[in-house]
């Protein structure tokens, strides 16, 4: 019984097979019209990890909003003047009626309570309910705000240039939306003032709406691009058109499955379209072969099913070892990264199975005609390109001592440059320097208490101990360490407002700026600011068994070393000042801290697992153990390399690097696959008759077209997003580029000199 061939069957019947590769796409992109996008950061852990569960009985105990956007106000003149304050008048209450805006806890001078006492009965009041008309009304109000620390770096700075107004906003609600219907107010306003907006949702939802325009923009791009290079590789439109063909199908399928299964499009799966549009590249290596096939073969189909006969091997395992790579982040804590693993391992293996059935239908309709002129151009010894990398292979081949030597020059200086990489995640540097969201940051940081957010609650062990003069001081305490911090903009917590009571309630004076000596009078203050204030003044910084306090913490950098400042503080403090008072922090820049650590961690975890499986895949490849190791070297070293120049720029390695160490093995390691399965084939069918030097330089110069192929092809596709507005697209474009563009040399340079160094090891059986 005759065996069934997938291929032989594609090339007999190439309608068939073309128009099932069709009817499956059409089905998966009926689930685009399902599709949703996701881009708030808390989603980025599953909803029962500890992080989530915590922060989120943070914020219900103390009634805190999971959003804050901070609009920065400048004058370089000063803020107290009648112009200005009129127009933090108008925009305050314009603001307020934003839809998605939690207006009660709008925090401006028109808005926030100010304590004050008059005849020894405490006042709780607005701090500007009108404009002051004349210097006396300018003057007490800078009194009031000045005299006040509660106001102090947070809704004004000490220069006096700087003012904010901090708007929460409720569950659910689009920062961006709202960011721009802020901007839309603030345009009116035709003053000296300048206007920045900053915060967590603004940077976040203003990143996922940019991300979503760019994969609508870049993938057709990066599509064109590579249409364009193929056509100039090939010489032909319809081959052209059969190497998008396969991409375009896989880009479907994939993104269509995550969006049937039910997931959300995340950041990271955004990408998915240029990165399996890069990957599909790898079928170039049939229509590399194909041409080289046709012109030995004289006959359409027979060199079709030769073509897959030589590169049938290294395409199953090099898919499978770019799926394995990809497929290793489904390990990972990150359920965006876990997606987008899953989508793109998904993806390699559709074009695995297209490969062997599609491709081989398509090019049975190619023109006979043009394969014949364009065979002519393909000859290893007419070539250009194969000349060239003949050259390239020789290097390898005839200096080989001097190729490793200089690869181990390398490889030490790479090693230095590893060792000052800097692991920080920082959602603001998503954005270039010069782009608003980044700018709006900066100024604000600059001038105020800071516009990343943490949260320390500390809690004790019976009821009403939060009350008590001792809680109080060590509450204190804690925050005058933590000012120290330069990270640190601003502390507040309970302790201010009762310090501030027992000042204004002793006529103002100084001495009294302090925590009151007994727990009744401490319960007493609180008591009286609780019948006046609004009830978030006091809920947001202590619990009502005053069991719980919360101290907020400004920080000025989204940084995620700033956050890991902070816990050292706290706990180096907790340790030295023995109390009944447990602390910990929450927040969304304790969030950012532990996300931060999860990805590193799941990318240490997807990186030791893919470098044992693809090593393991080689071995089942090669057959060999030795040749396993002789084409891992080179995979190895185009990591570190890279790697190692991130160390040297002082680029961080956060979430895009870590995510594409995991991504680089199962790409790198393909073209060694290819060149090493080419090699051995070349030996087999010449059997001893072509020098081991010859055999070499063949693979180089034939097999070698398709590698450097692929490479161009892959790095044409990335190119596109290091012209991208967002730091994430370019590090990612950047990298890839360089990674294939390396790979690719490395192993038409580097393989063979190590092979020829190697050789009594590699064939010490024959």
């Amino acid at each position: 019984m005759r065996k069934f061939s997938l291929v032989e069957f594609s090339v007999e019947h190439p309608k068939l097979v073309v128009v099932l590769s069709v009817l499956i796409t059409l089905l998966f992109m009926t689930q685009f019209p399902k599709m949703r996008t996701d881009t708030n950061p808390k989603n980025m852990l599953p909803a029962t990890s500890d992080v989530r569960v915590w922060n989120d009985e943070v914020e219900n105990t103390f009634s805190l909003y999971e959003d804050m956007i901070a609009l920065g106000i400048v004058n370089e003149n000063g803020i107290l003047n009648k112009d200005t304050l009129a127009s933090i008048q108008r925009i305050t209450d314009e603001v307020l009626k934003i839809k998605g805006v939690a207006a009660r806890d709008v925090s401006s001078f028109t808005t926030i309570d100010n304590v004050t006492a008059e005849k020894e009965t405490l006042t709780v009041a607005p701090l500007m309910t009108k404009v002051p008309e004349d210097a006396p009304g300018l003057e007490h109000l800078r009194k009031m705000l000045y005299d006040n620390p509660l106001f102090l770096n947070r809704i004004i700075s000490k220069e006096g240039k700087t003012a904010a107004i901090y708007v929460p906003l409720e569950k659910g609600a689009n920062g961006k939306e709202i960011a721009d219907r802020i901007r839309e107010i603030v345009k009116k306003e035709k003053g000296d003032e300048k206007y920045y907006i900053a915060g967590d949702p603004v940077a976040r939802d203003t990143f996922g709406a940019e991300m979503f325009k760019l994969m609508g923009i870049f993938s057709p791009i990066a599509g064109m691009i590579m249409f364009i290079i193929s056509y100039i590789m090939f010489r032909s439109l319809f081959l052209s058109m059969s190497i998008m063909f396969p991409a375009m199908i896989i880009i479907i399928c994939s993104m269509g499955l995550l969006v049937g299964l039910g997931f959300p499009i995340h950041i990271m799966s955004s990408m998915s379209p240029v990165f399996l549009m890069a990957i599909a590249t790898d079928s170039i290596h049939i229509f590399n072969e194909f041409y080289f096939r046709y012109c030995e073969k004289n006959d359409k189909n027979t060199a079709i099913i030769e073509t897959m006969k030589a590169v049938g091997k290294p395409l199953i395992y090099t898919d499978i070892t770019t799926a394995v790579g990809f497929a290793s982040l489904l390990l990972a804590n990150i359920i965006p990264v876990r997606v987008f693993g899953f989508g793109i391992a998904f993806g390699t293996l559709i074009l695995l199975l297209l490969s062997f059935s599609l491709i081989p239908a398509v090019l049975t309709f190619v023109n006979i005609d043009k394969v014949e002129r364009a065979s002519q151009k393909e000859g290893m010894a007419t070539g250009r390109t194969s000349q060239l990398l003949r050259r390239l292979g020789s290097i390898g081949v005839f200096r080989p001592r001097a190729t490793v030597a200089i690869s181990f020059i390398l490889f030490v200086i790479a090693i230095i440059g590893v060792m000052k990489i800097h692991v920080n995640n920082n959602l603001v540097e998503w954005f270039k320097f010069n782009s608003d969201v980044r700018t709006a940051d900066r100024i604000i940081n600059q001038s105020l208490g800071g516009t990343s957010l943490a949260y320390i609650v500390a809690t004790a062990q019976e009821d009403d101990h939060m009350k008590t003069p001792e809680a109080m001081r060590y509450i204190e305490g804690l925050q005058r360490h933590l000012e120290k911090l330069p990270v640190v903009g601003k502390t507040t917590s309970v302790v201010d407002y009762v310090k501030r009571i027992n000042r204004v309630l002793h006529d103002d004076d100084p001495k009294y700026d302090a925590v009151p000596e007994t727990k009744e009078m401490i319960g007493q203050y609180i008591f009286l600011f609780s019948m006046s204030a609004k009830p978030s003044d006091l809920d947001n910084v202590v619990d009502y068994p005053f069991r719980r306090a919360n101290i907020w913490v400004q920080l000025k950098t989204w940084d995620a070393q700033a956050m890991r400042d902070v816990i050292k503080v706290m706990g180096d403090y907790q340790k030295s000042n023995r109390n009944r008072i447990e602390l910990k922090p929450a927040g969304i820049a304790y969030f950012n801290l532990v996300w931060n650590d999860e990805v590193l961690w799941d990318m240490v975890k997807g990186f030791g697992a893919a470098l044992v499986i693809v090593f393991v895949i080689l071995i089942f490849n090669f057959r060999s153990v030795t040749w396993a190791v002789i084409s891992y070297v080179p995979l190895l070293f185009t990591i570190l390399l890279l790697y190692g120049v991130v160390g040297f720029i002082g680029k961080d390695f956060d979430m895009p690097i870590s995510v594409l160490s995991c991504l680089s093995l199962g790409m790198a390691v393909d073209f060694a696959i290819h060149f090493v399965s080419r090699l051995k084939l070349r030996l087999e069918e010449t059997s001893g008759s072509e020098s081991l030097a010859d055999s070499l330089l063949w693979t180089a110069a034939r097999p070698g077209k398709g590698i450097m192929r692929n490479a161009v092809l892959f790095a044409s596709a990335f190119s596109v997003m290091m012209f991208a507005p967002l730091t994430p697209y370019i590090t990612v474009g950047a990298f890839i580029v360089s990674m294939m563009l390396l790979s690719a040399i490395m192993t038409i340079i580097y393989l063979p000199a190590l092979i020829v160094l190697m050789q009594g090891w590699l064939f010490k059986t024959k």
